[in-house]
């Protein structure tokens, strides 16, 4: 993920996972191989290695460099998509599943974090859902009720003390935490690697295969790793070429970060009822003065590039609150996959017996990635596991008919762009720093001039499934609005479920 750091840093990025490590420069062989070095790898890895089994882990990018450093990590169990929702959805026992799984991960962060000694600004406090003025007052009333039946602690207020909301009713939810990402992932590599866990970043792994006896691992190095299992804990699974895709979107979203005085705004987790939504916490600077993260403003992958105005109604919304706001300090943006039914799909590879996957962290990633490693490392040992069933990656959502019809139509408008005229007549048009898709003939080009002049053309297809790309101008890179692939100007892989770079093109033009 290097090249998309240099263009959007979260507010976490000044902390290194694992700086020591080297990538994978030899053959290996070991009982659990992890390929993907976020919050799921990582804490999947930990609790392999706590049972006697060693553990080495693969990761494309620098370790915990993806998309768990650009987190926000609101550590709430309460459903991403509202209690209601999920209730409608998935029915009262898998409503329990769900809500007891995720505050199980959060029980489990607060105790590893207190039994490593991890400084990470771990602290349990209140989450508070607020009515937002578009929506009905009804809405509260469902979650109220949803939450009854699922077991969920939860108390009625009115009237917070921020602009525009004095007046405003709103749900408070006990038991809820956060806590600095990296810091805590800085904290479990170290442990893991004291254990004898390996940790490889810059290892980009393009096969996957298994038989009876084992599965084996091809890198684009050429080395190759032979294990008894392998989780594939990746954003967007890099082994499965259709099925999962199909059952989970990629979507954007958006985080500022600014100062602010510290007591301006109660420790708390905020979020609002608009769709999308906006959630907002704080963590603390070393000056005495905290920065308050705001985020938001989310769209599907690849149907927008217009980052600059989804910053500025970020801004509007929590000045709007919050008038006495400091600077900005960060803006960064992010890939969630969110899935039909508002669960992960955790668990054995449907067809195969020693392959695991995690994927589709619906807005819940950090929490998501630690049930992960409740769950999986039961499944390897062939135990049973209580939440098993919620996350199960076989499901098929039938409530989600229509979602599903939804969400995939975007694989039909996008293949139909092929018949559309390029965005730019000629490479000659393109300044510095500007990526463009160009029609070359039949075909259509990925072009982008680097601020040195340098042109970097390539094919404009998906190495995964064939879908037409778009360039992100925020990021600098090229997203693919069918299932989240991410490729760098010159057409490197940055993220999956692609494995192959583009294809380079010869450049014709200066």
């Amino acid at each position: 993920m290097n090249a998309i750091r240099e263009h959007s840093r979260s507010v976490w990025m000044d902390v290194e996972v694992a700086a020591d490590a080297q990538p994978l420069s030899d053959d290996a062989k070991t009982d659990v191989a992890i390929v993907g070095a976020g919050i799921a790898g990582l804490s999947i890895a930990y609790e392999l290695m706590r049972r006697g089994h060693s553990v080495l882990v693969l990761d494309r990018g620098p370790i915990a460099g993806g998309m768990t450093s650009r987190t926000t990590a609101h550590l709430a169990p309460i459903c991403d998509d509202s209690l209601s929702e999920l209730l409608s959805m998935r029915g009262a026992e898998l409503a329990r599943g769900f809500q007891a799984s995720q505050s199980a991960a959060v029980d489990r962060i607060e105790a590893i974090q207190r039994e490593l000694g991890i400084d990470c600004e771990f602290r349990r406090l209140d989450g508070i859902l607020f009515l937002d003025p578009k929506s009905e007052a009804s809405v509260l009333d469902d979650e109220v009720e949803a939450a009854a039946e699922i077991g969920v602690t939860v108390e009625r207020g009115n009237g917070l003390p921020l602009q525009t909301l004095e007046d405003r009713p709103y749900l408070r939810y006990s038991e809820q935490a956060t806590f600095h990402p990296l810091k805590y992932l800085q904290g479990l590599a170290k442990s893991l690697t004291d254990q004898g866990g390996k940790l490889h970043p810059y290892s980009a792994v393009e096969e996957i295969s298994e038989d009876g006896s084992g599965v084996r691992i091809r890198l684009a190095s050429g080395n190759t790793v032979e294990a008894a299992h392998v989780v594939v804990s990746t954003n967007s699974p890099i082994h499965d070429l259709f099925a999962l895709h199909t059952k989970q979107a990629p979507y954007r979203t958006y985080a500022m970060a600014f100062e602010i005085e510290r007591g301006a705004l109660a420790d708390a987790l905020y979020w609002d009822t608009e769709d999308p939504y906006h959630y907002v916490r704080l963590t603390s600077r070393s000056d005495g003065k905290d920065i308050l993260i705001v985020g938001g403003e989310d769209h599907k992958t690849g149907e927008a590039d217009d980052a600059p105005a989804r910053f500025a109604a970020l801004e509007s919304w929590i000045r709007t609150l919050i008038p006495d706001l400091g600077r900005e300090l960060h803006r960064w943006s992010g890939q969630v996959m969110d899935t039909l039914d508002y669960g992960a799909f955790i668990g054995r590879e449907a067809q195969r017996e020693r392959t695991f996957v995690t994927t589709g962290d619906s807005g819940q990633g950090i929490t998501h990635g630690v049930v992960a490693s409740l769950i999986i490392p039961d499944l390897i040992e062939r135990k049973e596991c209580p939440y098993a069933a919620v996350y199960e990656p076989a499901r098929k959502p039938l409530k989600a008919a229509a979602t599903f019809l939804s969400e995939n139509a975007t694989v039909v408008t996008n293949l139909a762009e092929y018949l559309a005229p390029g965005e730019l007549s000629s490479v000659d048009e393109l300044q510095p720093g500007q990526g463009a898709i160009i029609r070359d003939g039949l075909d259509k080009i990925a072009a982008y001039r680097a601020e040195d002049g340098t042109l970097h053309q390539c094919s404009a297809v998906c190495t995964h499934l064939g879908c037409h790309l778009q360039w992100n101008s925020l990021e600098r890179c090229w997203d693919c609005p069918c299932h989240g692939s991410h490729f760098a100007p010159d057409g490197s892989v940055l993220n999956g479920p692609a494995i192959a770079p583009l294809a380079r093109v010869e450049p014709s033009g200066s």
